[in-house]
């Protein structure tokens, strides 16, 4: 995508990664290519073992190359400090898990207001911020319960907003709906799209074939390395 409009939040040259144990040596990612613009719908897919876990760890910088180069809107990640990866995590970065990962003894207002709590900001404006993504995914009444009050569903609606309420450059979601029936995993669907028609960045892993397919470009993983990127079929439709 050559428009103006697109610029480049995320991009991977030759990245790997490496484990090594005292037997072997295994690549989770090799020689990994890949770049995402801004306003872009990504699914990662692939088969167990493939290395979408991996390669969602170091675009959320909870992990690192082994070698190769991976910048976050312009920065590479290699000159940023711990301290300072975690100032980009908090800012830049939205995350999504499988599991909800909602802390138990705070309700769903104080969950969502978490992020923020970390950063320079007004109260007033801490609760306009919660107050809006909470409304957006339809959880505002909710605001006072606490996590163990809610169904899966509704947790996960939680961890949408709570992922969004500092406003990031790139929304990672990480099999999103893998802990939800079939009706709530539509309706987190739902909300990943409608945040990416809002302009938000979206990356997400899946297994299903159906949520792939909501996604507006798809990249598959086979033992580490991209076997298909629909970007080119994307940019010419």
């Amino acid at each position: 995508m050559s428009s103006e409009n697109n610029q480049t939040v995320v991009r991977l040259d030759k990245v790997n990664r490496l484990f090594q144990t005292d037997k072997v040596d295994t690549y989770a990612l090799a020689d990994v290519n890949l770049t995402i613009n801004k306003g872009e719908y990504v699914a990662i897919t692939g088969p167990s073992g493939s290395g979408k876990s991996t390669l969602m760890a170091i675009l959320g910088l909870l992990d690192v190359p082994s070698n190769g180069q991976y910048w976050i809107n312009g920065t590479p990640s290699s000159a940023l400090s711990a301290s300072q990866m975690a100032e980009v995590r908090n800012r830049e970065i939205g995350f999504i898990f499988q599991d909800f990962n909602l802390i138990g003894d705070l309700t769903v207002y104080e969950n969502v207001e978490l992020p923020l709590t970390y950063r320079d900001m007004s109260r007033s404006e801490r609760k306009e911020r919660v107050e809006r993504c909470l409304t957006q995914v339809g959880m505002m009444p909710r605001a006072e319960h606490y996590p163990s009050q809610l169904s899966g569903g509704q947790q996960q609606r939680v961890a949408v907003a709570r992922s969004v309420v500092g406003t990031p450059s790139l929304l990672l979601a990480d099999e999103p709906t893998g802990n939800l029936d079939s009706v709530n995993g539509e309706a987190v669907m739902k909300l990943l799209s409608n945040l990416n028609q809002d302009g938000v960045t979206v990356c997400m892993v899946t297994h299903d074939v159906r949520y792939a397919q909501a996604a507006k470009r798809v990249v598959k993983l086979f033992d580490g390395r991209i076997s298909e990127d629909n970007a080119a079929k994307v940019q010419a439709s």
